[in-house]
């Protein structure tokens, strides 16, 4: 593994839960961890019950855009996370993949939306002390 650890969160359209994934990391990694966040049919905009979710914990994915998965993305990466979507990215040997299953928070309010964020700040954690253990 790289010095900084590189992860890369990737979500179909990269609004939602790799979004809340990449902020969260941010959030607890404090600069530790290097993190992207892409998805193979990015979205418009980032999803506003996922902005909405983060804002009650103070963070603000609000100026994010939803971004395309490149092959370059997934070859900087030490570890890629998919998020039970069925997203699929290119495999390089020596990468460690991981699949979160996770509800979609697409078309979700804000009360369905904070079990999914609480449950990738759970997930987040634990691969946090996992890459700098």
């Amino acid at each position: 593994m790289s010095k900084t650890p590189e992860v890369l969160f990737v979500c179909v359209h990269n609004a939602g839960r790799s979004q809340m994934a990449a902020a969260l990391l941010q959030h607890h990694g404090m600069g530790r961890i290097s993190v992207r966040s892409a998805g193979s049919e990015p979205a418009d905009e980032v999803n506003p019950a996922a902005a909405a979710a983060l804002a009650e914990w103070g963070l603000d994915i609000t100026a994010e855009v939803p971004s395309k998965l490149t092959t370059e993305d997934v070859e900087a990466s030490d570890v890629v996370i998919t998020m039970g979507c069925g997203d699929t990215c290119p495999v390089f040997p020596g990468k460690r993949y991981l699949d979160w299953q996770l509800e979609d928070p697409a078309g979700q309010g804000i009360d369905a939306v904070r079990p999914i964020r609480d449950d990738i700040d759970r997930r987040v954690r634990g691969l946090l002390a996992e890459l700098l253990d």
